[in-house]
């Protein structure tokens, strides 16, 4: 079907002008990428949204794209270019970016490819990329209008920098773990004095870049030596003590060595003092000239063992502790960050946050769920400038320009930097931007601008961004402050935040951890072989692989079977209540697979049984009583579901969705149509085959955007068949109005009463023979303590369901040798089977002594005054009604067993 949707164009805008916009962005994930669960889940919750709002009528566009990713796109192309022996340094970077751009023509639609595979209605044909012609435009565009403003400026701070890569990465490539270190504690000598200081530290190697060491203001230990010089160990310079706010007293010795060029924390305290910053690291992690020359070219962590060694020797390692400590690495590469004081490009971020912070106070943007908000707020009070530069050859290149002399021109292009400079001897810088900069962009870029498009106009403000909090500050941050400085509107108007996919287990899905699962296996199904292969590629410890292998043969000895998109699609929407992480069981699509499976056999039902009757749907004027029934149970679904739609309540709408068509439509009123359709009753019959259908073709409509695939196969049969094909695809079809199923002049109130009777009274029935063990196929005749004329006519259905061979009302029951029930309160029924007493007593006091140990053991904590006053009040008020409710199933067995004598 997806072929049939995407080549007929139904994922385009309908640009109906009478029609209301509807729009949204999808976060573009890396071109490198593959998809993984996080992007299954999203992608589905953007895809329902889309179709809900299609087939209602909007004009609707959900604008793909992907990123560029320019360190994950860069290294990528390396390792394949290692593979055959070439260096990017050997190729230049005009031919190394030739060769990225052939490697994202022949791969780079991995992900949207495997997008399609899951149903995603996005409008392929505005497909973009962060690199396209049209994006680096914008990307120029913004850029220089931002520095002429002031707001971009070239500085030297501290950054994250990779010394594998040698280029500054974003907060978000840094992952800080917990690891054991060690805490080492070296003597000062303070100059001309037998006094020293004590500093602790876990990273001795930066002791060669010290400007300082700082004590607390109100620390006694330390005020006498404030102002004084100390004698760097190691190094021939004196630097001074000072006080500062910034040490914690506490904490090691009291004492903190500063090196601005090197710790964040030290930087900020460097500008407090006027201290000048030292760099002792190369761009690649070795000791430069600025440190002694017995350290001058050694690898930083090489360095710290001979600066150890050398401190041991001349007595000035004082001690050595075990530490733990978060030590941030590299994403991509694995190395240890090194911050490094470097020029670079930033944006002044001050007066966007303010901006920022307004819009979603005002209530411009609105997060769901709600409490995002916080973490919003305290990034953007709290924000610093941003580092936009990046030491790539991939990306969007800095559109500044050097001549000879090393003056810069900035400018939206060679040409008009010519005209700027006087020469055309210019050089372009070598550095590219954060990938993050293009992409804060992406609510406006994709639609053309600077241009005023048609596009423009129509779908911005989008009208939701799904994304997970992990990007609020990243992304979502940025681009409602470029989307408001250049459009002067909101990007979005909710920001969405959902949670983060994790294992059964509750841990974080990775590669190392070899709990990853393809989308794409849940679908197509994978063996125990080719999935244990898959987790286990590319690890670099053996022993890792053996326990990941056996860890997966133990969670799936058969792998995964082959599931469908919609059984996945149905899970997710499940799965997304308003929490910051969801666990992925895959116990879950199973029920899934189950409900569609349901639907179908359902489906087949319906058809066998209305063949030739298309002409009654919607043209019967007498409905029985059980049609107007569901019917208003349909109708009361679809304002349900209109409203969890609405408030992003997916897990709500798919739970209920899935209530009613397991349980209302197929457990209950299929079976009860059976009774209808067999009925000599013309009108009856007419009236429920017109009902089976017109429930079953509007069920198909709501429940597509959840379920796209099953739906369409199934509607483009029933949808003949009801003379309702109008359109080619059920994703063209109306969305179901609850007032399209509302029957007149019904009394919703009375027919609810009557069918819950009905239900009550049938499920009595059939506990009571699971109970006595009647055979289910066995018929026996029910008596009814009740006046025939004060109950519902519904002798045939309780007859059909109930498998009961007649039923008899009578106004005293003789109840011997029988098990009675009450039912809603007033009406006594009773079997009346064959029974032997004997065996029957004894089925009785087994059951009187079960229940009476789940009412002692309930009584005890009722009993418990320390119960009642700390258990929580919903636990006490529910142990209290299950009790009333055991003691009155243990007075009916005892009742019971009383006239068995």
């Amino acid at each position: 079907w997806y072929p049939v949707w995407e080549n007929g164009g139904y994922f385009k805008p309908s640009n109906n002008e009478d029609a209301q916009n509807y729009s949204i962005m999808l976060p573009p994930p890396n071109v490198t990428g593959t998809l993984h669960m996080g992007h299954g889940f999203q992608h589905t919750l953007m895809d329902i949204l889309i179709r809900y709002h299609r087939m209602n009528g909007y004009n609707t566009l959900w604008q793909p794209g992907t990123d560029h990713a320019g360190i994950a796109t860069q290294i990528l192309v390396e390792r394949q270019l290692e593979q055959q022996g070439i260096k990017r340094e050997d190729l230049g970077r005009e031919e190394f970016i030739k060769r990225v751009w052939e490697w994202k023509e022949l791969s780079g639609g991995t992900i949207t490819n495997q997008m399609r595979r899951l149903g995603a209605s996005c409008d392929w044909s505005r497909e973009r990329f962060t690199m396209d012609s049209g994006l680096i435009n914008a990307v120029n565009e913004v850029f220089v209008s931002l520095y002429e403003k002031g707001f971009i400026y070239r500085g030297t701070r501290l950054v994250n920098w990779d010394v594998k890569l040698k280029t500054a990465v974003s907060d978000l490539e840094v992952t800080a773990e917990e690891e054991i270190g060690s805490l080492w504690y070296i003597r000062y000598p303070i100059n001309n004095s037998t006094e020293s200081i004590v500093i602790a530290t876990t990273r001795p190697e930066t002791m060669l870049g010290d400007v300082a060491v700082a004590v607390s203001v109100d620390d006694e230990r330390y005020k006498h030596l404030i102002g004084k010089m100390i004698a760097l160990p190691l190094s021939n310079r004196l630097i001074p003590i000072i006080a500062d706010e910034y040490v914690d007293p506490s904490f090691g010795s009291g004492c903190v060595k500063i090196t601005p060029a090197h710790d964040f924390n030290d930087f900020e305290v460097g500008k407090r003092h006027g201290l000048e910053p030292i760099i002792v690291f190369t761009l690649d992690g070795f000791i430069n000239e600025n440190a002694p020359l017995k350290y001058q070219g050694m690898e930083r962590l090489a360095a710290r063992k001979q600066i150890l060694k050398d401190l041991e020797e001349l007595g000035l390692l004082v001690e050595t502790k075990s530490h733990k400590l978060m030590v941030p690495r590299s994403e991509r590469t694995g190395v240890i960050i090194e911050p490094m004081l470097t020029s670079q490009w930033f944006v002044a971020m001050r007066d966007f946050a303010d901006k920022a912070l307004k819009l979603v106070k005002n209530g411009d943007i609105k997060f769901v769920p709600e409490n995002w908000v916080v973490t919003y707020n305290n990034w953007l009070e709290n924000i610093q400038d941003w580092c936009i530069s990046r030491q790539l050859w991939w990306g969007h290149r800095i559109p500044v320009y050097y001549d000879k002399n090393g003056n810069y021109y900035v400018a939206r292009s060679f040409d008009e930097a010519v005209k700027l400079s006087g020469t055309t001897e210019l050089i372009q810088d070598d550095d590219v931007l954060d990938t993050w900069f293009s992409s804060a962009l992406w609510c406006f870029s994709t639609l053309d601008w600077p241009n005023d498009t048609v596009e423009m106009q129509k779908f911005l403000p989008t009208n939701v961004l799904v994304t997970g909090f992990d990007i609020i500050f990243f992304w979502v941050a940025r681009m409602i402050m470029f989307t408001e400085h250049f459009t002067g509107k909101v990007p979005f108007k909710d920001i969405y935040i959902t949670g983060l996919i994790q294992d059964a287990n509750g841990n974080k899905m990775s590669k190392s951890k070899g709990n990853i699962i393809d989308p794409l296996d849940l679908i197509d199904g994978i063996s125990i072989e080719d999935l244990v292969a898959k987790r286990t590629a590319n690890l670099m410890n053996p022993s890792q692989a053996e326990k990941i292998e056996k860890q997966t043969r133990k969670e799936y000895p058969e792998g995964f079977q082959a599931y469908g998109a919609d059984a996945l699609r149905f899970t997710f929407a499940a799965l997304s209540t308003h929490g910051r992480e969801i666990r992925f069981d895959v116990k879950r699509i199973e029920g899934s697979r189950n409900f569609c499976n349901k639907l179908w056999n359902a489906t087949r039902f319906v058809l066998m049984n209305t063949e030739n009757h298309a002409s009654l749907v919607g043209n019967v004027n007498i409905l029985s009583l059980v049609d107007q029934w569901i019917l208003l149970e349909f109708a009361q679904l679809i304002e349900d579901i209109e409203l969890a739609f609405k408030t992003y309540r997916f897990d709500i709408a798919s739970q209920r969705i899935y209530e009613f068509i397991w349980n209302e439509y197929c457990d209950w009123y299929v079976e009860l149509a059976k009774v209808n359709i067999n009925s000599s009753d013309c009108i009856y019959r007419m009236s429920t085959i017109s009902t089976l259908l017109q429930v079953l073709e509007g069920s198909l409509r709501l429940i597509h955007p959840i379920i796209p695939f099953i739906s369409e196969e199934l509607w483009q049969v029933v949808a003949n068949v009801c003379n309702k094909k109008e359109v080619d695809s059920i994703m063209l079809s109306s969305y179901p109005k609850s007032a399209d199923f509302i029957p007149h002049e019904v009394d919703p109130s009375q027919v609810f009463t009557a069918i819950d009777w009905l239900k009550s009274l049938i499920g009595t029935i059939r506990n009571l023979r699971a109970e006595m063990n009647i055979n289910p196929s066995v018929k026996v005749p029910l008596i009814i303590e009740a006046n025939e004329d004060e109950l519902f006519d519904f002798n045939s259905y309780i007859m059909s369901l109930a498998k009961i061979s007649e039923i008899k009302f009578v106004s005293k029951l003789d109840d011997t040798g029988a098990a009675l029930i009450a039912v809603s309160g007033k009406v006594r029924l009773m079997l009346k089977v064959e029974i032997d007493t004997e065996q029957e007593k004894n089925r009785l006091k087994r059951e009187i002594d079960r229940e009476t140990k789940g009412l002692d053991k309930i009584m005890h904590q009722l009993n418990n005054k320390a119960f009642i006053e700390r258990a929580p009040k919903e636990l006490v008020e529910r142990n209290i009604a299950r009790s009333n409710e055991l003691k009155q199933i243990i007075d009916n067995y005892s009742s019971q067993l009383n006239k068995l004598g």
